[in-house]
């Protein structure tokens, strides 16, 4: 074998081999959704990652957490900083979900008729109703009558009344989501969207042991209804 040949098979297992590795990469870094879920997901959404609770420590200042807003349609998020901002941006139909107080941990609608909430006082129509079954198999929307009886303007911790999206110890301070719990819920418009809320740390962890693990960064995902309807069925 002469050495033009030896070249050749040499760059003939680069090639393969690099095509392995990208193929290993695409497979390891694949979307955590079913190709045939219509949902949006988003992942690691940097929420006030600036705010701390316990110092000014690791570049973060010690003062409330600022008010973060999320529309469905279009997947835009506004920072809430101050009162200008506040009056400017909150009275408004255009964001569906608010993610408010210590780590952006408590997730609210937009209802302009319940004081108290961010969006108080503007045209916001939202309301949430938490269903015990998983995500995938919440396929229609409550009734009216039951957003009425036992809507909620918004979920945090569940301190053991059923309310809340995630558990919390006041022994290791880390936050646990709950797992097969779906919120149902009506947008700023008043359309049906179903919503799961999986993570606050970064990186979508399985399991967080480390008081110190990187947040808040939110991962969720959801599911508009655009004709109205009550059908929430999100898989193809």
């Amino acid at each position: 074998m002469n050495i033009t040949q030896i070249l050749k098979r040499r760059r003939f297992a680069l090639i393969i081999g690099f095509s392995s590795f990208i193929v290993a990469c695409s497979k390891d870094n694949s979307d955590p959704v079913p190709s045939t879920d219509l949902s949006t997901f988003v992942y690691d959404m940097p929420a006030d990652t600036g705010a701390s609770m316990g110092g000014s420590v690791d570049g973060k200042t010690q003062r409330p957490f600022y008010t973060i807003t999320f529309q469905f349609s279009t997947q835009n998020k506004q920072v809430i900083r101050n009162k200008v901002d506040s009056t400017s941006l909150l009275q408004k139909g255009d964001w569906d979900i608010a993610f408010t107080k210590e780590y952006n941990s408590y997730v609210v609608t937009n209802n302009g008729t319940v004081a108290g909430t961010p969006g108080y006082g503007g045209p916001g129509k939202g309301r949430l109703v938490i269903v015990e079954k998983p995500y995938d198999q919440v396929i229609e929307a409550p009734a009216e009558d039951v957003f009425q009886r036992d809507g909620l303007a918004g979920v945090g911790w569940d301190n053991g009344n059923g309310l809340g999206w995630f558990f919390y110890s006041l022994n290791n301070h880390i936050c646990v989501p709950i797992k097969n719990r779906t919120y149902v819920l009506k947008t700023a418009e008043g359309k049906y969207a179903k919503l799961e809320l999986l993570n606050i740390y970064k990186g979508n962890p399985k399991v967080v042991t480390d008081l110190f693990w990187p947040s808040p960064y939110i991962t969720f995902r959801y599911y508009v209804q655009a004709d109205g309807s009550r059908n929430l069925k999100s898989t193809k």
